[in-house]
């Protein structure tokens, strides 16, 4: 089936829900922010507790994932999802909702096979792409503190 740009164009509009971006553009930045928040005020909770900064970061990012993969398995992040948005792609709790979703699904199929193997389905090329592309950047970093 051959169409033309503009042929696909209408038919995407008449089969895509349509959208207002006055309710789901200040959604996203709410409920975003809301989880931006949240991350700051645990590591301000933390560092008061005397962790220092680093290990209160690492923390801040432990729980941030912990949190994001629970609500996830309770499918409440889908349901905050489907009123924020993008608001929900805040790169720490998005990514460790990519990773579980299609663990979930595929568990019936068996701890091996199906959570383990279809868990990184999504974010198995992000990883690869980022863990070569900082190979490579390490690689260039030290030829040029050998120079």
């Amino acid at each position: 089936m051959n169409i033309s740009n503009q042929e696909y164009g209408e038919l995407a509009k008449r089969v895509s829900p349509p959208s207002s971006m006055a309710k789901t553009i200040p959604m996203a930045f709410l409920i975003g922010g809301a989880i931006c928040t949240l991350g700051e005020a645990l590591l301000n909770m933390y560092t008061a507790l005397g962790f220092s900064q680093d290990d209160a970061g690492a923390l801040t990012s432990m729980s941030l994932i912990f949190l994001s993969a629970l609500f996830t398995g309770f499918k409440l992040y889908d349901r905050i999802a489907q009123v924020a948005g993008a608001g929900t792609l805040v790169p720490i709790t998005g990514f460790a909702n990519s990773i579980v979703s299609p663990a979930l699904e595929f568990k019936s199929e068996g701890y091996v096979l199906g959570l383990g193997a279809k868990m990184f389905v999504i974010a198995g090329p992000v990883l690869v792409y980022g863990i070569s592309a900082s190979i490579v950047y390490g690689i260039i970093y030290y030829i040029q503190t050998l120079l």
